[in-house]
């Protein structure tokens, strides 16, 4: 075997690069073809608008952070009263409005408990009208910010969604709307610098910690949060305080009992001398 065949390296056919599959937003389809076909799609999310696809626009990280926090915030809040399912999973519904159907895909959504629609275990869509709505504002294009900021606040409000909610690592580009009587959103006012749900009852959080996103577990003493933030956590605090104070008013006695009994002892060593 000559020398330059063991000196060569083996050659191999270089591995076909993973490319993205091409973008569909745009392209026309029916309404049974977008559950069919694009719906469930896995490598771009689609939202159809009256028969044109969309594809979901995506959120630099630090706008991702102030999500999290917000939804684990949320989630807190429906853990000590569950007054509502939350979901997050790219879950869609469906809003026939006078312009034309439109499918959406909430960044999260939530569905109270007196909704006349449940969600249900199994659904992979929801067949109602979500009570909340939140959406992680992309600002990577103009587009993006206009999608959440006109397009879908319109529809959500025509579509009957009661509460929208625009999360934004800037204070400046985040949003708190409720429907008014008109059916038109209107911003939800502060109070102090909180912002409060109307649709959960007892929901609210502070507008300066959606960029400070202070550890959950701090916020239990809280007065902002400290009614749903680990209610279990201060509750068992509190009783731990309680047995602990127990525990001394106990000690204290016994130290006074102890030390009236050496007094008596005393006095009666006294009167037999």
């Amino acid at each position: 075997m000559p020398e330059t065949a063991l000196a060569e390296p083996r050659r191999t056919r270089p591995e076909p690069e993973c490319l993205a599959p091409p973008s569909q937003a745009g392209r026309r389809v029916s309404e049974a073809e977008y559950w069919r076909t694009y719906y469930l799609d896995s490598d771009c999310h689609y939202e159809w608008n009256n028969g044109r696809l969309e594809e979901k626009p995506v959120s630099d990280y630090e706008t991702f952070l102030v999500y999290k926090w917000f939804m684990l915030l949320l989630e807190h809040f429906l853990t000590a009263r569950p007054i509502a399912k939350m979901v997050a999973l790219e879950m869609g519904f469906r809003l026939p409005l006078p312009t034309g159907t439109v499918i959406r895909k909430p960044d999260f959504g939530v569905v109270c408990n007196d909704n006349p629609q449940p969600l249900l275990p199994l659904d992979a869509s929801y067949d109602g009208v979500f009570d909340l709505c939140v959406e992680a504002l992309s600002d990577l294009e103009r587009r993006g910010i206009l999608r959440d900021t006109l397009v879908k606040k319109a529809e959500y409000a025509a579509g009957g969604v009661p509460e929208y909610y625009i999360l934004h690592r800037t204070p400046e580009q985040q949003a708190f709307f409720a429907r008014a009587a008109d059916g038109l959103y209107a911003p939800i006012a502060p109070v102090d610098g909180v912002i409060r749900s109307r649709v959960l009852p007892g929901f609210q959080f502070r507008l300066a910690d959606l960029c400070r996103r202070p550890e959950h577990a701090t916020l239990r003493d809280d007065p902002v949060y400290a009614a749903f933030v680990l209610p279990g956590w201060r509750a068992a605090e509190e009783r731990a305080r309680e047995a602990e104070q127990a525990r001394d008013e106990a000690e204290r006695r016994a130290q006074q009992a102890e030390q009236a009994l050496a007094r008596l002892q005393a006095q009666l060593a006294g009167r037999d001398e």
